[in-house]
């Protein structure tokens, strides 16, 4: 997790790819428009196929045998969404929602082993995607099961502020430029919205942060940084 907003821009998931091979991936798909609030997939469907974001939000859910709901992922354009093992017949361990109108590109797994096939750098680039997926959930694991609640909550913070921060003043604060209710983040973390509430407030007592127009403006980055001992990833894992 880096501490320099101009090194953590938001990087697409796709960003391995080389520019002819995001051309391959657009050239075999077909498009696909999801309203807001319909669903992409659901959790058990077949794995049969990947899906390129060309406009708008996607959130991935688990959802527990209590009927509670955990964001695993949000995605939005230049980002690809699938269960990344396309080859072995498995059902998709996820449901896919779109939290605004969006645009996808839809990739068949036989074309995309088609591609595999035919052109090696496109393997590679292939390999990548999968690589940099495996990692981000392996971060994802970490920030839930090591360092508590509230290393958790940090590192979503921190997260966030990857993927939508903005510079907010000279003094180095980030504005999270979307609007995160309190229950989006209980349900980042698996914690109650109760805890979420307190572990903020604690947060704004040290002027770590503080909100405004209901949105998270980050102070103290590095606060943030010890309480889930960030172990400063690369921006393209460090993201929600």
């Amino acid at each position: 997790m880096n501490n320099s907003l101009e090194e953590t821009q938001p990087r697409h998931n796709t960003a391995c790819f080389s520019e002819i091979n995001q051309e391959r991936l657009l050239n075999h798909s077909t498009e696909r428009s999801i309203a807001a609030g319909s669903h992409l997939f659901w959790e058990g469907d077949l794995s049969d196929k990947l899906y390129f974001i060309k406009s708008g939000r996607v959130k991935l859910t688990k959802s527990t045998d209590e009927g509670k709901e955990l964001i695993l992922y949000m995605y939005q354009a230049g980002d690809m969404i699938g269960q990344a093992d396309p080859f072995s017949g498995t059902r998709l361990g996820f449901t896919a929602e779109a939290i605004e109108d969006t645009e996808v590109a839809v990739i068949e797994h036989k074309e995309l082993e088609l591609m595999i096939c035919q052109y090696c750098d496109f393997a590679i680039d292939f390999m990548k995607w999968m690589g940099t997926h495996h990692r981000l959930t392996q971060t994802k694991v970490r920030d839930l099961m090591l360092y508590g609640k509230p290393g958790a909550l940090c590192s979503t913070l921190i997260r966030l502020s990857n993927t939508y921060g903005e510079d907010y003043n000279d003094q180095g604060s980030i504005l999270i430029n979307k609007k995160i209710t309190h229950t989006d983040l209980s349900n980042m973390i698996g914690a109650t919205r109760e805890s979420v509430n307190r572990m903020l407030s604690d947060l704004r007592k040290k002027e770590s942060i503080e909100y405004e127009h209901g949105m998270i403006i980050i102070h103290d980055l590095e606060a943030l940084q010890e309480v889930c001992h960030c172990e400063m990833c690369p921006k393209e894992i460090c993201r929600v």
